[in-house]
């Protein structure tokens, strides 16, 4: 072989092994600076969304309206009884309750809720516990809200579970003093659980829509005990159908209406189908009396059927 040709082997050969260390060297350095990099926690909540052996699950919050409000309550129309109106019970959330969300026993502690949790309106009256861990004003300890309204897009659309808070009930979340710093945060993260509703006195009210009469009912349901989502709802009149029930539709939120064909007569018994697993029959025996009208309110005791 010449010797030329020889000396340009050489060359080819040093210059591929000083290539190969090289690229040694660089992948070398680049697994030194990832071990030495700080983990970045992820919020990811379509991977991982229980925390472990807690039965809580993560969720995201916002909140709207008053910082000290309810959410919905910018403007509460003079007549928050005008159940059949979509514009007055605007002010009080998409589940129909109106103003009745800042008074006791709602007492502004209320929430809208993702699509997952208002569930085109079965999810309306439902309670969980909800509670923050990831910011320095956060307590730590849970507080119980009820869904009373619907955030259909947003931040509430972004994760599998959304709770738009009201001011109150988000603030609830802080250390003592520091509600205002939380509220400031933006999107925060939370841990929340489904719990059963508790009121007291225990008795279910119902509001009668003034648009009612004796051919047409619809009637607005409140403060259902236990797990309160609804869904089904029966009504059984004391005329010719004494003794069967007629299936009443969902109207919006929890609106409950029925076209009865022939004039109902009062007495007039409810009967409600509520739970997600496990469904519980609830039955409320007269709960229109006989003289009933149209914008009455009426409160009744329930009885269970399994």
């Amino acid at each position: 072989m010449p010797i030329s040709s020889s000396i340009t082997l050489l060359n080819q050969r040093s210059l591929l092994s000083s290539a190969n260390s090289l690229v040694a060297l660089l992948v070398i350095a680049s697994l030194s600076l990832a071990a030495a990099m700080p983990a970045v926690p992820s919020f990811n909540l379509s991977s991982s969304t229980a925390e472990p052996s807690s039965g809580w699950f993560r969720a995201g919050a916002t909140w709207y309206g008053p910082p000290n409000g309810s959410g919905s309550d910018v403007f509460i129309n003079k007549d928050d009884d005008c159940i059949s109106s979509r514009v007055c019970f605007s002010q009080g959330g998409a589940c129909g309750y109106g103003g009745d969300v800042g008074k006791p026993p709602f007492s502004s502690m209320v929430s809208a809720g993702g699509p997952s949790l208002f569930d085109s309106g079965k999810g309306c009256g439902a309670c969980y516990e909800v509670k923050c861990t990831t910011n320095a004003a956060c307590s730590g300890k849970q507080v119980r809200v009820v869904i009373t309204d619907n955030c259909p897009g947003g931040p509430c659309v972004e994760g599998p579970a959304h709770f738009d808070l009201s001011g109150t009930a988000f603030g609830a979340m802080a250390k003592a003093k520091q509600g205002d710093q939380l509220r400031n945060v933006g999107v925060l993260q939370i841990f929340y659980r489904k719990v059963e509703c508790h009121y007291p006195g225990d008795k279910v009210t119902f509001k009668v829509d003034p648009g009612s009469n004796p051919y047409y009912l619809a009637i607005l349901i409140e403060y259902l005990e236990g797990e309160a989502n609804i869904n089904f709802v029966e009504v059984s009149d004391s005329g010719s159908r004494s003794g069967s029930w007629l299936l009443m539709q969902r109207s919006w939120g929890t609106i409950w209406q029925v076209n009865a064909g022939s004039p109902l007569q009062g007495p007039v018994s409810i009967r409600i189908t509520v739970g997600d697993q496990l469904k519980r029959v609830l039955v409320a025996k007269n709960a229109l009396p006989k003289d009933w009208q149209p914008g009455g309110l009426y409160k009744s005791s329930v009885t269970y059927q399994l």
